[in-house]
């Protein structure tokens, strides 16, 4: 059965490979971005299809449509994007779920929220599973983002309490793929791009700090299969990939994949910089059936494909 499906943050990087597997699966598909950090030519594509529609707008303000149901992706997710402007992340964060809540109440419409892996911040346990309460600095550089999605899924379970509303909360773990930005700073097209340059590959830290990595199809397969779940399945759900991976073998498995001559250099670590990041993926699988499938080889190497087109074009 088609629905008419809003998604916020529609051109980014998930968003739009979310509104295409949507339009794929028969669906009206609403995108709703101010294009901050997202582009219009994630979606190019699908501009003209009949069933496809772009709106600018930003979550911070109020919108009124029809649809049945929401998936709210709006949010700078990069350190280099959601640190330029602090205030106006957390805006988007807070402000944005505000309106999007107050959207699906009025609608009766499910809704369903990105978060994120780092509501736990800097974990003290390992691997992290969703009844840990995190770790988190919220005077720090990256409070902005990591206090303003603990501050929406508040929110969030708030008018699940208060209001009765349908929703689904993701906790999304690294993920990466084609639509990235090549200047997003994010670990995994920083080391491609350098390394498609031949120039040198920087960590920072001294390279044991470690990250899961999830193919952006598999996250897919993930957000559409929670918001697809009964509606006492609430959340929050891991989203992520559990295997684990130091910066250091990161580095050297696109060096190899690449071809490349970059050598390995080391910088200082940014403040509150997460030293290890898992998820523990059990609640995923019991209530979704879901768990990510594509190996780290062969995803990296796709996206590597994409970065190379960009960069020559």
């Amino acid at each position: 059965m088609s629905s008419k499906i809003m998604v916020t943050g529609g051109v980014g990087f998930l968003g739009s490979h979310l509104c295409r597997r949507l339009i794929r699966e028969g669906h009206d598909v609403l995108a709703v971005d101010n294009s901050y950090t997202g582009t219009r030519k994630n979606v190019d594509d699908l501009l003209n299809h009949p069933r496809f529609e772009l709106m600018r707008h930003d979550v911070t303000f109020p919108l009124y449509v029809e649809v049945d149901e929401i998936y709210n992706l709006a949010c700078p997710a990069s350190p280099i994007h959601y640190q330029n402007d602090p205030v106006q992340t957390t805006k988007t964060s807070v402000h944005g779920a505000i309106n999007m809540l107050g959207l699906a109440k009025r609608l009766k419409a499910k809704i369903l929220q990105a978060s994120t892996s780092e509501v736990y911040g800097d974990p003290m346990i390992h691997p992290q599973h969703e009844a840990y309460w995190g770790n988190v600095n919220p005077i720090g550089i990256r409070s902005c983002y990591d206090e303003g999605k603990r501050c929406a899924e508040t929110l969030f379970f708030d008018y699940w309490r208060q209001h009765q509303l349908r929703i689904k909360v993701a906790r999304i773990f690294n993920t990466y793929g084609p639509s990235m930005q090549v200047n997003d700073g994010r670990v995994v097209s920083n080391f491609i791009v350098q390394a498609l340059n031949n120039k040198p590959i920087t960590i920072y830290g001294d390279g044991s700090q470690t990250r899961s990595f999830c193919y952006v199809d598999d996250l897919i397969d993930g957000l559409i299969k929670l918001m697809n779940s009964a509606n006492e399945v609430t959340g929050p759900v891991n989203l992520g990939n559990p295997n684990e991976f130091t910066m250091i073998e990161l580095a050297n498995k696109v060096i190899e994949l690449t071809f490349s001559r970059s050598e390995i250099i080391f910088e200082p670590l940014p403040q509150d910089d997460p030293k290890q990041r898992q998820p523990d993926i059990n609640l995923a699988k019991d209530l979704l059936g879901w768990q990510p499938s594509v190996e780290l080889s062969d995803g990296l190497s796709t996206t590597i494909n994409y970065f190379q087109s960009i960069i020559k074009s």
